[in-house]
């Protein structure tokens, strides 16, 4: 019994501490990738890499965005369900770590993203809670905004659940270098399974 417990108190200790750890990697990562590096990975085996650096400016958060939104890169921060490139921006992370800042959230306020074609500058225009069964996002072309998804309720005891917490954010005037994105339409459907949104053209 008591090894048992204390084997759960480990694992629940090590998921946050190697969020933690991982950023700190992602970090130098990220500052070689801005220095023209093709291809920094945070550590040799690394299957993901920075795309980018998501901030929270009121709160002090900042995230850096992974590539390839897989389970197992979820582990270490939140991933890009679209190129960051893209008009509408689609973001995935969990929300026991990287993406629990969502909660505190509000309307008005300012999200910083920024990847290695500029700085984007975003509001918070709404936040809403989902039902992945029955709802998907559709993507827009030529139309910018920048959605945040992490699964709800924040203090479930176990996740994989269908609901999802979702924050649409819309660019400031001027906080968008439109030569700097792609116009591609696409639909983004919610998986409840995997926890996260796969991409799917449009046809």
């Amino acid at each position: 019994m008591v090894l048992t417990a204390a084997f759960f108190l480990f694992d629940a200790l090590w998921i946050p501490a190697k969020a933690e750890l991982a950023q700190v990697l992602l970090e130098s990562a990220w500052r070689r990738t801005l220095a023209g590096e093709p291809d920094a990975r945070p550590w040799p085996w690394a299957d993901t890499r920075p795309l980018g650096a998501l901030s929270a400016p009121r709160m002090g958060e900042r995230r850096f965005v992974l590539e390839g939104a897989s389970g197992r890169n979820l582990a270490f921060g939140p991933a890009a369900i679209t190129p960051l490139d893209e008009y509408d921006v689609v973001i995935s992370g969990h929300r026991d770590t990287h993406f629990e800042f969502l909660r505190r959230l509000r309307k008005g306020d300012e999200l910083v993203l920024r990847n290695t074609s500029g700085v984007r500058t975003y509001r918070v225009a709404w936040t809403e809670v989902v039902d992945s069964r029955t709802r998907e996002l559709v993507l827009v072309p030529g139309r910018a905004r920048l959605t945040l998804v992490t699964c709800f309720p924040f203090d479930a005891p176990t996740a994989g659940g269908p609901l999802r917490y979702v924050v649409t954010a819309l660019p400031v005037p001027d906080g968008l270098d439109r030569d700097s994105f792609h116009r591609r339409g696409a639909a983004v459907q919610w998986s409840s399974r995997s926890g996260r949104m796969d991409s799917v053209p449009w046809q």
